[in-house]
């Protein structure tokens, strides 16, 4: 794999109910499919079906139906922490979690991520393992992700400076990236909204990759709840 060879997450969705988040290393996709829920169609039809006779009973799983689509909100955010990896943030769904070692700024590198999906959105976070606590290393491995977001989408992205919040108090400078552009060989509208952030031995990088830009509580939720050790 050449030593320009980057990452960006970039997430591709079909007819059947799955989702598939993408890892491209300049041409080399590596897949991750996780099973998503059933649609309230999919879930409820057969037993409409069964009872169709039944008028009562109809009327009762209606009810029932109503009452979980209320109980089970579209955004059912949760804290995760991973203390091995030093950080901890909000997700609004249950997550998959993958680990795998990717080619960044020119060396294999450890990467753990965990990617919640919810509304036709991605919201992961990702941490890239360093081998020591590396000023000159972990700039690089920012600046490569930094790098891979333009190229995907093929455009310029707004960046601007953030601070995020320390564990223990504090904070570290970061930078936020939005960028929208065609993602892909199908060139699908994307938009991606991320962070990164280099933390010691740990460069992280919490994203949302959607067709369309989630509402903004629901990216404060996320991004605002991000705190590295």
């Amino acid at each position: 794999m050449k030593d320009n060879a980057v990452l960006v997450l970039l997430p591709r969705f079909d007819r059947s109910h799955f989702s598939r988040m993408r890892f491209c290393h300049r041409g080399w996709p590596l897949s991750l499919r996780s099973t998503l829920p059933r649609s309230f169609a999919a879930a409820f039809l057969s037993p409409l079906r069964a009872h169709c006779a039944a008028p009562r009973a109809v009327l009762r799983l209606l009810a029932c139906a109503a009452f979980l689509a209320a109980c089970s909100p579209a955004y059912n955010w949760r804290t995760v922490a991973d203390p091995a990896e030093g950080y901890e943030i909000d997700l609004p769904a249950k997550p998959t979690v993958d680990e795998r070692s990717v080619d960044i700024a020119g060396r294999p590198l450890p990467m753990h991520v965990r990617a919640a999906h919810t509304q036709g959105a991605v919201f992961a976070i990702a941490a890239i393992d360093l081998p020591r606590d590396d000023a000159q290393l972990q700039q690089s491995v920012i600046d490569a992700l930094r790098s891979a977001l333009a190229r995907n989408l093929g455009t310029s992205p707004l960046e601007r400076a953030v601070q995020v919040p320390l564990s223990a108090g504090a904070t570290a400078p970061g930078i936020e990236i939005v960028a929208t552009g065609a993602a892909g060989p199908a060139h699908e509208q994307r938009t991606i909204h991320a962070w990164i952030v280099g933390r010691g031995r740990h460069v992280y990088q919490a994203a949302i990759v959607a067709a369309h830009a989630p509402p903004q509580e629901q990216s404060d939720q996320f991004f605002g709840s991000l705190k590295v050790r």
